[in-house]
């Protein structure tokens, strides 16, 4: 996952201070010098990571931190707030246009996931900002480039507007942009024509396009794996082009971060939005403190809670917590929760969003299987009626028959009853506010989650990390307040 090496560095760097009463000037500078190498080792451009160290140590020496109570949670929150201005600081949406339909050109070399993005970004503007969008076949060179925005188009029910291969992107733009007009659609997205690399053929291009409809947004769609070199790319476009804004793709793989880190400091312009899986609804949009916290393991409630409301039915939540608190909680449920946790995300994403959480579940211990959810399945639809909602009824005669049917074994099925009980058992805890009995249930997990090191709750440095972690949640409880009173105010 992106920026999991970054962040673990990071962590580490300050942990290690952490654990000292007092620090001293000396042990600043050799904090900054591990998050120096960990920024360059993720690819962060150099001058970027340098005036970056430079802020925190600058910040920390002048502001009387290393004479206070607690030097560790000053520093913390110093770090975090230049990660997040080296982010680009404040979120930045779409700027729509209220005089007629919004045009939003895009733009970026070939492999990035640029026509892939158009869709994303229309059916999110669609889902959140209630927008009816056009998509606009505008590249003509790229073999199936026409056909594969209308396979993405008919995937997510949009309309594209394509002209074929043997018309000028430019007169294709003007077009779709009547067409739009005349049958009320308010959000255009063109997509354009990638290159291997930047040329000036490709820049003319877009230039005449940009000169012929005149876009409220030109977003550039650039690969995260592709590092500081994304940053370089970003610039070049943005000195032709004048962009308003970036798309960051591929940020689930194994991306170091680099490029997330350099692109709003070189360039000046905001990253907006970030593709987050290969599904055409894994789109989030960017916002740079909630990647701050998550980078430094703070966390990210209000993104979770965000995807949660979408997701989740509120009746539902309730009732299903309700069956929670009373251990009535079946297979029938199970099965629902797993299918709404999907369509959340990742398993692995869902903790660091949760302050705290990846500390108690580190996810390079979870091993998580995605066949083991499939096999989940088959053994629950295996089950009758009577065995989903009465689980402890389920004998071993009944065992064996679910085995049979699901294709599995007894030891599998047997596996999956006893992870369920524990599941069980943990929500019970949780919903019941008991997260003592958590750290005790989690010696009996299976996929290496017992016996962890260093757990809260487990270790001599418990209340020194629970503390750390309520400030940090403090701390954002308090941005966040913030953020909904400038949106009040906006509104």
């Amino acid at each position: 996952m992106a920026f999991e090496s970054l962040s673990d560095r990071l962590q580490g760097a300050v942990e290690k201070v952490g654990k000292k009463g007092k620090i001293s000037e000396g042990d600043l500078r050799e904090m900054m010098r591990e998050v120096r190498l960990a920024l360059l080792e993720a690819d962060v451009n150099f001058k970027v990571v340098k005036n970056f160290v430079r802020k925190v140590q600058d910040k920390a020496l002048n502001s009387d931190v290393l004479e206070s109570l607690s030097p560790t949670q000053q520093i913390v929150k110093i770090v975090e707030e230049e990660l997040t201005e080296l982010l680009g600081g404040e979120q930045v949406g779409i700027n729509y246009n209220e005089d007629g339909p919004t045009i939003i050109m895009m733009a970026g070399l070939q492999g990035a996931g640029k026509t892939t993005t158009v869709g994303k970004l229309a059916n999110h503007l669609r889902e959140e900002d209630h927008r009816k969008p056009l998509l606009v076949a505008a590249d003509v060179y790229r073999p199936a480039a026409i056909d594969q925005l209308e396979t993405i188009g008919r995937q997510l029910d949009l309309p594209v507007f394509q002209l074929g291969n043997q018309v000028s992107p430019v007169d294709i733009a003007q077009k779709a942009v009547l067409y739009a007009k005349e049958n009320n659609y308010d959000t255009i997205f063109i997509d354009t024509a990638g290159r291997l690399q930047i040329d000036q053929t490709l820049m003319d291009e877009l230039k005449n396009i940009q000169a012929a409809v005149h876009p409220d947004e030109i977003l550039l769609t650039v690969d995260a794996m592709s590092g500081q070199e994304a940053a370089n790319v970003a610039k070049t476009f943005d000195e032709e082009l004048a962009l308003t804004g970036v798309v960051l793709t591929k940020l689930d793989g194994d991306t170091r971060g680099g490029a997330a880190l350099s692109i709003a400091s070189i360039t000046g312009k905001p990253i907006k939005f970030t593709g987050v899986g290969e599904k055409l609804e894994d789109i989030e949009t960017f916002y740079p403190d909630r990647m701050s916290n998550r980078i430094l393991g703070m966390g990210d409630m209000m993104t979770l809670i965000e995807k949660a409301q979408k997701e989740f039915d509120e009746k539902e939540a309730e009732e299903m917590a309700a069956k929670m608190q009373a251990n009535t909680y079946d297979f029938n449920d199970f099965v629902k929760q797993m299918d709404q946790m999907n369509k959340m995300g990742s398993f692995e994403s869902i903790i660091k969003m949760i302050p705290g959480l990846n500390k108690i579940l580190p996810v390079d211990k979870l091993n998580i299987d995605p066949k083991d959810m499939v096999r989940t399945k088959a053994i629950i639809q295996s089950m009758t009626d009577y065995e989903r909602t009465h689980p402890d009824e389920i004998n071993q005669s009944r065992r064996r028959r679910i085995a049979k049917g699901s294709a599995t074994t007894v030891n599998q099925v047997n596996q999956l009853i006893k992870q369920f009980n524990q599941s069980r058992t943990m929500m019970s805890a949780m919903t019941n506010g008991d997260m003592s009995s958590l750290s005790s249930l989690m010696g009996g997990m299976p996929n290496g989650m017992g016996n962890m090191p260093n757990m809260p709750g487990m270790d001599g440095g418990r209340r020194k990390k629970q503390r750390a972690q309520e400030l940090a949640a403090k701390h954002m409880k308090k941005k966040l307040n913030k953020q909904r009173k400038k949106r009040g105010k906006k509104g």
